[in-house]
């Protein structure tokens, strides 16, 4: 009986998703003649009363590996967890389609439900996916190279105009409540503070750090991650959306950092959001390489009917963790990890209180 396989991408988009349908698709075709469906827009693909999906041939996943987005569409509102009668719908769809497996190609929210279904008896492959770098158990996810690629530039510009004007200019990554793309993004892009969802920052101790360079440099740039907050203070939420996997959605502590900070300083301070272009455009070419590997070893998941697992990347090495170990948490920044402390012996600040 020739092999039918599902792939379906869901919750944010991230440039590199169209690189790993590639790659498995292809593998799967190649090795052992299986059928590849694709599901439109994630899970939402599956909970209409008719399914919605595409035959993912060798013509239609080629000439995809360079393009940024997802083919399949997406969606970070579809959970079939949500009542017993969606997850019914979904296992139903998948028996109904022929499906033998599904790869699930998403980040901590879709491997979550990855799992959920997987306890119900879907057969599931995951393959991790977010600019955030936040998966538990995974060192690597594709998508984050291109997106401190594209903050790093962005900061650059930020330099010569904030030179320009002696200005204090904040620019605002994602990353949710963990600090990956900031701390990245603001050591490639020279960035003079670097404040973290993981180190709550002191305003003064900050304030001391623009005044001094002033004097100095005449400018300070600050790169900030979206779950970063104050001592003693809340983080930044810009809006509560329910029914989403993640019901929070962060923002604009850009903005409240600027407006705690003016009164503190001299110079003018200015803040930039990234926002969502920090997930657009082409993979870079490490996303790329990145992003096939991973869907190569998926297949090879799938051919060895290694289910209920999640491809991954630890101490470099290409590998695969149970679902269960992918499904709950956030894999943060660690107070003693290597850049951190690279970042301190070079001069750049944290946040923390001065002389601390």
């Amino acid at each position: 009986m020739t092999l039918r396989i599902g792939i379906l991408t869901g919750g944010g988009d991230c440039p590199g998703l169209n690189a790993v349908i590639r790659a498995v698709a292809k593998s799967l075709m190649r090795q052992c003649g299986a059928e590849v469906i694709g599901i439109e827009d994630g899970f939402a693909g599956l909970l209409e009363d008719a399914p919605r999906v595409r035959p993912l041939t060798w013509e239609a996943v080629s000439g995809i590996l360079m393009l940024g987005g997802t083919i399949l569409g997406t969606s970070n509102r579809a959970d079939p967890l949500r009542s017993p009668a969606d997850t019914e719908r979904v296992l139903r769809h998948v028996q109904a389609l022929g499906l033998q497996g599904l790869v699930v190609i998403g980040g901590d929210g879709s491997m979550r439900i990855a799992h959920g279904l997987a306890a119900h008896g879907l057969r599931v492959v995951g393959v991790p996916k977010t600019i955030d770098n936040d998966i538990p158990g995974c060192e690597r996810s594709f998508g984050f190279d291109t997106a401190v690629a594209t903050v790093t530039e962005a900061i650059e510009r930020l330099q010569t105009t904030a030179q320009s004007h002696g200005r204090v200019m904040i620019v605002e990554t994602m990353g949710r409540y963990a600090g990956w793309i900031a701390l990245e993004a603001g050591l490639a892009g020279a960035a003079d503070v670097i404040l973290l969802p993981e180190i709550d920052y002191d305003i003064e101790a900050v304030a001391a750090v623009c005044r001094a360079r002033a004097q100095r440099r005449r400018h300070t740039i600050v790169c900030i991650g979206e779950g970063a907050k104050p001592v003693g203070g809340a983080l930044t939420v810009q809006a509560h959306e329910a029914g989403r996997p993640e019901p929070l959605r962060l923002g604009g502590v850009a903005h409240a950092l600027a407006q705690a900070l003016q009164p503190r300083v001299s110079s003018e301070v200015r803040a930039t959001v990234l926002g969502h272009v920090q997930r657009g455009g082409s993979p870079t070419p490490f996303d790329r390489v990145l992003a096939t590997q991973y869907g190569n070893e998926a297949a090879q998941l799938v051919m060895a009917a290694a289910w209920g697992r999640m491809v991954t990347l630890q101490q470099g090495r290409l590998g695969s963790v149970a679902l269960a170990d992918a499904a709950h948490g956030s894999r943060q920044v660690p107070p003693d990890h290597a850049l951190l402390r690279a970042a301190r012996q070079i001069g750049v600040h944290l946040g923390e209180r001065l002389g601390a």
